[in-house]
């Protein structure tokens, strides 16, 4: 065996094994989208032949290889399995090794064909999957719901919140308990480079020759932390209020609405069917003959939430909702900024305060801002679309997702991937035009926001290089 090959069978072996965990979480995704939109247990009952009921055994559910070797049909009634099951399967593994082997595998100055693919992993992932697989394990968790979210939406137009929650957890728990572990192994870090608006390119010195990052982008300015605690506390008390009824959820009324709007429909519909099958001889009281009256399979307008005509009242409630996070999150910025002390003058002649908080401290910070900016700019966009249109602008799940993005990915990267998904859309327009009819034109905005997320994950070096050319030109800010 090469030299070469055995240095490099570790990893090798750790890729593989990354790609069959995204395999395995492929598969589970394929029950997620299979199940949720039903509401059904994703739990139990066990894997069964969605066509005989028979229940599959480990030979059956295997991931991409057990749909292989089965011939794509049932063991047992033959009906054929869909194709998308291995498909949903092997995305999700290529995803999770490739992001593996891009991340820790790939020299800095490795090119092919032209495109500098070494320079796509983060600065974070240059100590080594040993030291950074916390926020490794955040990328992969946000990668496969982002899947499960975009095939559920593709297909129902709705974002199971839980999808959203999980990514946004396992960040909070995992890039907090990531900077707990690197400050008891190594001690308090050194800040090495400070500055208000570096905030993608903070690093600490925590030993001899080695300089660690944050996954998220932090905010080493305790202000800034504060504000995004306390906004975090306004989200909790304003679900509280909600839950004791002091303020109205938007939309309260849009099931009883669309109940009616329903019933109505049906029974227009029922009235011109009457009208077109009356006749010579014939009462508009006696029974509708003939195949062109038969009853409707489905009375309910196109597109119904369209037509609800009090959007715009409903921004109010939303405005109300967030009234806590904003005072709350101002609160927290004054208190902080009260605590800090009297602020220093920095390098590059930038006010910076001085007393320094523990890392664990700025990395929660940099999780919550994320968060709430990333859920922020899509809500924002919501209620300023919806106030100007009349109609509901975009969805609350499309806030959620990009709250989820911003958490795991800190807040520059849903920014980014806001518009950037305005990109995806027209692309995706066009596509459908070259179909011919092929494709569904209708889409919903969050497959959009997803893709756009991994677009700017893989493509973040060439993004940021723009946009640094762009700020460079008429702007002194150190932009990442």
């Amino acid at each position: 065996m090469p030299e070469w090959l055995m240095m490099r069978l570790p990893m090798i072996t750790t890729a593989i094994f990354v790609c069959a965990v995204g395999a395995c979480v492929g598969s589970l995704i394929n029950v997620l989208v299979y199940r949720m939109p039903r509401g059904l247990d994703v739990v139990k009952p066990t894997s069964r032949c969605p066509s005989c009921g028979t229940k599959l055994t480990w030979r059956e559910n295997i991931p991409i290889l057990g749909w292989v070797l089965l011939g794509g049909k049932c063991r047992f009634c033959k009906v054929k399995i869909s194709p998308e099951y291995p498909i949903v399967e092997t995305i999700v593994a290529l995803l999770f090794g490739g992001a593996f082997m891009l991340w820790y595998m790939t020299p800095p100055d490795f090119t092919l064909l032209g495109m500098p693919l070494g320079s796509i992993a983060p600065e974070w992932a240059a100590n080594g999957a040993g030291r950074t697989w916390p926020a490794f394990l955040v990328l992969i968790t946000l990668l496969g719901s982002l899947v499960a979210m975009t095939i559920i939406d593709a297909r129902t137009c709705t974002i199971p919140l839980v999808l959203c929650w999980i990514p946004a957890i396992v960040a909070l728990i995992a890039h907090v308990g990531h900077a707990v572990w690197i400050e008891a192994a190594f001690g308090p870090p050194r800040l090495i480079e400070p500055g208000l608006w570096s905030v993608g390119r903070y690093r600490w010195e925590t030993a001899t020759g080695e300089v660690w990052t944050l996954a998220t982008g932090g905010l080493h300015n305790p202000r800034f932390v504060g504000v995004a605690i306390g906004a975090s506390a306004g989200l909790v008390v304003a679900n509280m209020l909600i839950f004791w009824k002091l303020i109205s959820r938007s939309f309260a009324d849009y099931d009883e609405w669309e109940a009616t709007a329903v019933a109505e429909a049906q029974a227009q519909t029922q009235i011109e069917a009457q009208a077109k099958a009356t006749g010579p001889g014939q009462n508009a009281t006696d029974p509708p003959t003939g195949p062109e009256t038969e009853s409707p399979d489905h009375a309910s307008p196109t597109d119904l939430w369209i037509q609800y005509p009090h959007a715009r009242r409903e921004m109010v409630h939303e405005l109300a909702f967030l009234a806590p996070v904003v005072v709350l999150g101002m609160l927290g910025g004054w208190i902080a900024g009260r605590l800090a002390g009297t602020a220093v003058i920095g390098p590059g002649g930038v006010a910076e305060p001085a007393a320094a908080m523990p890392l664990w401290l700025t990395v929660l910070g940099g999780v919550l801002m994320g968060y709430l900016i990333g859920g922020g700019i899509v809500w924002a966009a919501r209620i300023f679309g919806t106030v100007a249109f009349g109609k509901e602008a975009m969805g609350l799940g499309d806030v959620h997702l990009m709250g989820a993005v911003g958490a795991s990915l800190g807040w520059i990267d849903p920014v980014i991937a806001f518009f950037g998904a305005a990109f995806v859309g027209v692309a995706w327009v066009i596509l459908a035009a070259l179909a011919r009819g092929r494709l569904n034109r209708a889409m919903p905005y969050g497959p959009f926001l997803a893709i756009a997320t991994v677009l700017v994950i893989v493509l973040k070096p060439a993004i940021e290089s723009g946009l640094g050319r762009l700020f460079s030109m008429g702007s002194p800010l150190d932009l990442p």
